[in-house]
């Protein structure tokens, strides 16, 4: 079989760099970017700089930077649909820790204009010890204000070479605190004044949201499906149907991208906060609200909770009835988007074990379901049934016996504790559910504010325990079936 390379000449002015090299940036931006080619002649080619050296992967050079992207999944009519696509925009990819002078030659190339990153969550972070003379600096900041200083110096300060920096970390308004990086490290190297007003004039920060799930290389089906595209690739990289990029910034940005007419769902916003907000709520708040419910309830996975009528019909009616009428968006824009949700959790190419997702529960449950339960329970006067049964959930799923958990050892000690003295008759459901919604640290207050929220989780733990999951969720479904 052949292997998949190059084959006509690398055409495109590298107008990105992208610092990491790994499926999501694949799959998700340079996909995006070689549609925006063909659609709207963007015209834009990628330089991939690799942050940390892998001796275990080779470059993209070895295929001369083309690779298969496979998306699967149910379109918008729910229908399971799957499409190849040879990703073409890449010329190379940079180990910038053995090719240091290639990766400073990247910043005075004069038709590079936007900076694309993944780093991960930890990947944005500041310290004391990374030197300007680092070759390279460790952390992702100190490395790109290297090349920026160094992009300042080449061009002699000119503000026509400015530029516009893309963050796909999954943190809070990752576009400031890239900037806020930056200028640390600008400031601990004194790179001086004429710098500092260069990055804050001509180089354009913007804050994104990026949702797109990518499976990444289909290790078990790779043979079939090389089977089926006649070649080799090492690169392939496999990711949902479903996809989105909302970037915070200057509308002056949607005719640089060529936007119109690209058809694709790519939001240029003013305040990225809805968007945010809206993600949490329905896709992350969704997904932790069902999974303690599913696991006790017997299921190992998500394909299989929404197949099982007993639990997607609590997923659905905690969506509609309890989920977004608590967030501060319209209807009208949550509810196509709460569709979409249940279509990518349906999806039949990607098997998603809810044990996998059950990590970190505590923390998850605080940040994407907690502000929900509050604000139904301040508008409506009543608590949230179902969200409410999710809380409980997930306490009882940490009296252990069902998944290994997995999550802070101080959560894990208080509940092996706090159950052992349930099962001893020293503590009761009550004083158990008291005693945990004190958690300030967690909650952010003391949770036994909120009217009859003890009790409810109480008498909510009880009944899983006497009845047994089923038999609690058949008392709350509605009584005609859940369309999902």
């Amino acid at each position: 079989m052949k292997q998949l390379n190059r084959e006509t000449p690398f055409a495109y002015p590298i107008r990105f760099a992208q610092f990491g090299e790994g499926n999501f940036l694949r799959a998700f931006v340079d996909w995006q970017i070689d549609l925006l080619n063909d659609r709207s002649g963007l015209n834009a080619g990628v330089v991939v700089l690799r942050p940390i050296p892998r001796a275990d992967m080779p470059l993209l050079d070895s295929q001369g930077g083309v690779y298969t992207t496979l998306i699967r999944g149910l379109n918008e009519a729910g229908e399971a649909v799957k499409t190849y696509r040879k990703i073409s925009c890449v010329q190379r990819e940079i180990d910038i820790a053995s090719m240091y002078d290639d990766y400073l030659a990247v910043a005075r190339n004069p038709e590079l204009r936007f900076i694309v990153s993944n780093t991960t969550e930890a990947g944005i972070t500041t310290n004391d010890s990374d030197a300007y003379a680092d070759v390279p600096p460790a952390s992702f900041p100190a490395k790109l204000t290297r090349l920026l200083h160094e992009r300042f110096l080449h061009f002699s300060g000119a503000r026509d070479k400015g530029l516009v920096l893309l963050p796909c970390e999954l943190i809070d308004h990752n576009g400031d605190a890239l900037r806020a990086a930056v200028k640390h490290f600008a400031a601990q190297w004194s790179l001086g004044t004429a710098f500092d007003i260069w990055l804050d004039e001509t180089c354009t920060f913007c804050s994104t949201l990026v949702d797109r799930i990518v499976t990444g290389y289909p290790r078990e089906e790779i043979g079939a499906i090389e089977a089926e595209l006649g070649y080799h690739d090492q690169f392939l990289v496999t990711a949902e149907h479903f996809y989105l990029f909302v970037i915070e910034g200057p509308a002056w940005l949607a005719d640089e991208l060529k936007l119109a007419g690209a058809k694709l769902n790519i939001k240029l916003v003013d305040d990225i906060t809805p968007y945010k907000q809206r993600k949490v709520g329905v896709l992350n708040g969704g997904h932790t609200a069902m999974v303690p419910v599913a696991l006790l309830a017997g299921l190992e996975s998500v394909g299989e909770a929404m197949n099982d009528a007993d639990v997607s019909g609590f997923l659905l009616d905690a969506l509609h009835e309890e989920i977004i009428p608590a967030l501060p968006l319209p209807r009208e824009e949550l509810t196509p988007f709460a569709a979409d949700v249940l279509r990518r959790f349906r999806n039949p190419y990607i098997h998603h074990r809810l044990e996998s997702i059950a990590l970190n529960s505590w923390s998850k449950f605080a940040a994407r379901v907690l502000p929900q339960l509050l604000t139904y329970q301040t508008k409506n006067g009543v608590l949230p049934q179902r969200l409410v049964l999710a809380l409980a959930a997930t306490m009882q799923l940490y009296r252990g016996g069902v998944i290994k958990l997995a999550d802070d050892p101080s959560t894990l000690a208080w509940f092996e504790a706090g159950w052992q003295r349930v099962a001893q008759g020293e503590c009761s459901l009550h004083e158990l559910a008291k005693q945990w919604l004190a958690n300030a640290v967690l909650w952010g207050r003391d949770l036994n504010t909120v009217p009859g929220l003890c009790e409810a989780v109480a008498s909510a733990l009880e009944a899983i325990g006497q009845q047994g999951m089923r038999k609690v969720l058949a008392a709350l479904t509605s009584k005609q079936p859940a369309v999902v």
